[in-house]
């Protein structure tokens, strides 16, 4: 579900001083929320229509560098403005933050006031709105992975990182007593979601030490995508409140496992499963199959939108639980794609290559475009493969570099179909500056092994 909080309950709860502030937030290429914050006087007498913001906002890395080469912003022009316009839809409590309002916005070009093409909510927006176009709406859920740490994030900042240590000690896959060190987190942070209108189901430990999961029910598309990145950032403000860590780095150790963010996906026609059928032998309809079909014939093509960073690719690795090879498989958690929910109205596919630091609404809208491309050309869907998918042989592999994967993203001809050129060739500069910025930074890695040996 959407927002859970009026634009006339908020002037309310502002007249009796309930809430006093109001962030507008954007999300940036990242799936980070940037934005302002308000007070609700404010936000309700004029911002509520429009805000502005720089239009490097979708044109920086994590560090918020300014890289050449984008064509939708630089130096050169400037940097103008975008018009921010808040979706009040999305509008909801903050329950972590005292007297604190939330709503997310979408951006324009200042001038003619058109959808920024490029911008992650606007690229998921026009997927959903081709599938409508078909007859199906999405359903969507993701799973957010996550390592808790010692320390706060400043402390850790200030150390280099170099003493990082898991809040618990243990593998606690599934583990009641181990999670109950964690519930001073996490406990809050269950609560908190469903206190903003996002409706959480459950959170357990992962197969490794201090790795969480937190699961959200399943819900359209977009309002998917917004719960995902609500939740990550929640996630990190309450580690904080708690004087430590959470990090959704894919993998932050060569001796652990990663974190994930797998996305489950189903196409539905009002109340019914387009992708049920009682009469095939796993349950799948034809459209499923022709959906299933394109997600896995365009795997590689989509790859940089799981998989942003030269660390996301680290993440794959035989014996992990993280995909090498781009089959599928039946309720078989070493394939790129699993089906679940076998024979039953809840069949349903589920994408595992996706890492924790994957931006949700590109994820999303890489997956669908895939998809449709499928249900368009009605693809055969191959038969599942079997057994320990990492062994399998004759069957395409997920690209294991992000250079690989700006290359397949260069030359997808269906994400530019999809997209655009113009937004492709925005993400392709954006992959190639994140590698860039590796290719020049001499690691601890590199000085340990041969400063006195080479």
């Amino acid at each position: 579900m959407p927002g859970n909080l009026t634009f006339e309950t908020l002037k309310e709860m502002a007249a009796t001083g309930e809430i006093d502030t109001v962030l507008v937030a954007l999300v940036d290429m990242q799936g980070r929320l940037m934005g302002k914050r308000f007070h609700v006087s404010n936000f309700i007498e004029h911002s509520v229509e429009e805000t502005h913001c720089c239009n490097y906002l979708l044109a920086t890395d994590l560090v918020m560098s300014t890289p050449k080469g984008y064509k939708a912003t630089s130096w050169e022009s400037g940097y103008g403005d975008y018009t921010l316009k808040p979706d009040l839809s999305t509008l909801r409590l903050v329950p972590w933050l005292e007297g604190t309002a939330l709503v997310l916005g979408d951006l324009e070009d200042h001038h003619t006031h058109a959808p920024v093409a490029h911008s992650p909510r606007e690229m998921l927006k026009r997927q959903i709105a081709r599938l409508k176009d078909l007859g199906f709406d999405a359903m969507m859920a993701t799973e957010l992975e996550f390592f808790l740490f010692e320390k706060d994030y400043r402390t850790l900042q200030k150390e280099g990182y170099q003493e990082l240590v898991p809040l618990s000690g243990h593998n606690e896959d599934y583990n009641l007593f181990q999670t109950t060190k964690e519930e001073g987190m996490m406990r809050p942070l269950r609560n908190h979601l469903v206190g903003a209108g996002i409706p959480v189901e459950n959170t357990k430990g992962e197969a490794e030490l201090g790795q969480q999961e937190l699961n959200i029910r399943y819900a359209e598309a977009m309002d998917c995508a917004d719960n995902h990145t609500i939740a990550k950032h929640a996630t990190k403000e309450i580690a904080w409140a708690n004087g430590i860590s959470a990090s959704f780095l894919a993998k932050w150790a060569s001796d652990k496992v990663g974190s994930s963010s797998h996305v489950h996906m189903s196409l539905w026609k009002g109340a019914e499963a387009a992708f049920f059928d009682k009469n095939d032998e796993h349950g799948m309809s034809p459209v499923m199959k022709n959906f299933c079909a394109g997600l896995i014939k365009y795997a590689r093509d989509y790859t940089f939108f799981l998989a942003p960073y030269v660390n996301s690719y680290k993440r794959f690795a035989k014996g992990t639980f993280a995909p090498t090879k781009s089959v599928w498989s039946v309720d078989n958690r070493t394939a790129a794609f699993r089906l679940c929910g076998e024979g039953t109205k809840g069949v349903r596919m589920e994408c595992r290559i996706g890492g924790s630091d994957l931006n949700p609404y590109l994820a999303q809208a890489a997956l669908l475009a895939a998809g449709i491309k499928g249900i368009e050309e009605g693809l055969e869907l191959a038969p599942p493969t079997r057994g320990d998918v990492y062994d399998a042989e004759n069957v395409e592999e997920i690209p294991t570099s992000l250079r690989e994967a700006t290359e397949t993203l260069k030359n997808s001809a269906l994400l530019r179909e999809a997209f655009g050129d113009f937004v492709v060739d925005h993400y392709v500069r954006c992959a190639e500056w994140e590698q860039e910025e590796y290719d020049r930074i001499v690691t601890d890695w590199e000085i340990e092994r041969g400063f006195e040996r080479a």
